[in-house]
């Protein structure tokens, strides 16, 4: 990743590159630089906000997390599929044992992501029934500030589903909400479980989403909520996001609850752009929609801090069951690793990658056994090396 791309200070920060407005800034409030996660420190935030991203030879340096299931085997594909058509990556591979207690193969992974600024990533599992095991994925997010995911979900037309042409944006809420894991047995039998909900993340979330609309042409955004039960915290999140669409009169914003979203979904997807919503809600509205549009092996999700960007598979599906059989759908995983050569700004490569993914879906039409074909995941790829 280009250094010069990202102008870092201790209050500012510039997202050129991602939202494609050279002069985006988000301020950094005094309470997110109080925000820490217990394997970090501030010293250390500093020291590789100072370094320049790892680039050697012209090569981009990316850390790649296979995670388990389909994931080792499709990111193989990647790789030769790089190499093979000359793509300036490479991939820095960490596994991470989903049994394990310890956070040292995590701490591995999350420094290799500072160093390098840019991961893609299999799905990684937390196997552990120990209460005070967390989350590989929720310490991923909390400890690099992944505060935002986004998830563009876009329908094939070579794909039978459901709905067609489904064109809506996802901006979820990634820090805070029901995944804060804050859980604990108040006397026995009774388990609390914690919703935090902070006024300045829910600003940074409703402002990126925002610029994000402008940046993107997009016309309306809908904020999703449960204000009418949760009246404090989703309240709060959306008293902020009125208050923020305040400063873009050029978008729409309107808002809608959790329970009649999903059923509008499911009857008209088409009248939503932007969906501007919490954590736990976007991980449903996500599988929602892909399953609508049959994308649970097509579409992919986009994580992004301050200074990292993480990249995906939209829903966190293992593919156990198929793992090493030649079965699974790799574009979700191909689709992921074109954001990211966007994100790197390889936009050559990117294009070339997105061309030849259209093509093999729409054109070709060479489906694995998930969208209806009977192709195997080397048919795809074979085909993908073809177009590219």
């Amino acid at each position: 990743m280009a250094f010069c791309s990202r102008l870092f200070s201790s209050s500012k920060l510039y997202w050129p590159s991602l939202l494609g407005r050279s002069n985006t800034v988000f301020p950094l409030t005094s309470f997110q630089k109080s925000v820490r996660s217990t394997s970090s420190s501030a010293q250390e935030d500093d020291f590789f906000r100072s370094l320049p991203r790892a680039k050697y030879g012209g090569r981009h340096t990316v850390t790649l997390l296979p995670g388990l299931g389909i994931g080792p085997e499709l990111s193989q594909f990647v790789k030769q599929l790089f190499r093979v058509k000359g793509v300036p990556i490479i991939f820095e591979e960490i596994t991470i044992n989903p049994a394990a207690e310890g956070l040292e193969e995590m701490d591995n992974a999350i420094t290799s992501i500072r160093r390098n600024g840019a991961c893609l990533k299999g799905n990684v599992e937390t196997r552990s029934l120990n209460p005070a095991v967390v989350s590989r994925n929720v310490t991923l997010r909390n400890t690099l500030d992944l505060f935002v995911s986004i998830y563009h979900c876009l329908s094939y037309p070579g794909v039978v589903a459901r709905h067609k042409d489904v064109n809506v944006v996802i901006v979820r809420q990634n820090t805070d909400g029901e995944y804060a894991m804050k859980e604990h047995e108040a006397i026995p039998g009774v388990v609390e479980c914690l919703k935090v909900m902070t006024r300045p993340h829910a600003e940074r979330l409703a402002t990126f989403a925002f610029e994000y609309a402008i940046a993107r042409r997009r016309k309306r955004i809908t904020t999703v909520h449960k204000a009418n039960i949760m009246k404090v915290s989703d309240g709060m999140f959306l008293e902020v996001a009125r208050e923020v669409s305040k400063q873009y009169p050029d978008i729409k914003h309107d808002d809608m609850i959790i329970d009649n979203c999903c059923m509008q979904l499911v009857s008209n997807p088409h009248q939503f752009d932007v969906i501007l919503t919490t954590n736990l809600y976007g991980s449903i509205i996500v599988n929602l929609i892909a399953g609508l549009i049959q994308g649970q092996g097509l579409l992919s999700g986009q994580n992004y801090s301050n200074q990292y960007g993480v990249f995906e598979t939209a829903t966190r599906n293992t593919g156990t069951d198929i793992a090493g059989k030649d079965l699974a759908n790799p574009i979700a995983f191909l689709s992921a690793s074109a954001d990211m050569l966007y994100y790197l700004k390889l936009q050559e490569h990117a294009n070339r990658l997105r061309k030849a993914i259209h093509h093999v879906i729409n054109v070709d039409k060479i489906h694995t056994r998930d969208i209806g074909g009977n192709a195997l995941s080397s048919d795809v790829f074979a085909k993908i090396y073809e177009h590219m």
